[in-house]
């Protein structure tokens, strides 16, 4: 293979030069795309969860723990329930753990009303409103009314806390229908149900 000449070299060597600044200012060219700007910002955006707090003014005990009952004794108790909930909500009474004897859960009635007045065990100045679950027997509130979408007495609630619902509980042994051996074998027997009031926030559409 032949050497090129020195003409031909000179021209390669004239030409790269030329080349090489074209790259160059390409690459200033490039460089040079920067743009102006601005941003602005709306900071500090947060989400927080609403609470939602039940209470009663049972001080821990139990409404009712009637003893020596007998056949055809009736009694009521009252409750006051308070909402400390900054969401508005609904709350809804129901039963839960029974505990049956001998058939005895057949024979204790209950029914809760709603209304204002009245406090824990003293039911007072306690008036009805149209709100209430309806007198049944323990074995079938416990299993028509237990749990918060079967739950009775609805309270709307405003969210707003400190706001109280007054609730007033009636319960009478009936033996109607039975026999007296029917009736002497309930003897001793003691049947036992949790009285419960859930409250569950709003469902509110998405802003």
């Amino acid at each position: 293979m032949k050497k090129p000449s020195d003409r031909i070299r000179k021209i390669a060597m004239f030409t790269a030069g030329p080349l090489a600044v074209l790259v160059a200012g390409a690459m200033v060219w490039q460089g040079s795309q920067a743009a102006f700007t601005a941003t602005t910002r709306n900071s500090g955006n947060s989400w927080s969860t609403g609470n939602v707090v039940l209470t009663d003014d049972d001080l821990g005990a139990a409404a009712f723990t009637v003893e020596n009952i007998v056949p055809g004794q009736t009694g009521q108790k009252c409750i006051v329930v308070t909402s400390q909930s900054n969401v508005p909500g609904e709350v809804r009474a129901y039963t839960q753990n029974l505990i049956a004897a001998r058939g005895m859960e057949d024979r204790i009635f209950f029914d809760l009303e709603q209304g204002t007045g009245g406090s824990f065990n003293d039911c007072t100045g306690f008036t009805p409103t149209a709100n209430q679950v309806p007198e049944l027997p323990l074995s079938t509130l416990a299993s028509v009314n237990r749990d918060f979408a079967t739950g009775g007495a609805p309270w709307t609630t405003a969210g707003t806390p400190g706001e109280t619902q007054s609730y007033r509980g009636t319960w009478r042994f009936d033996t109607t229908g039975m026999s007296q051996d029917a009736i002497n074998a309930l003897q001793g027997a003691r049947v036992g149900i949790d009285l419960v009031w859930e409250l569950q926030s709003d469902n509110a559409p998405t802003p």
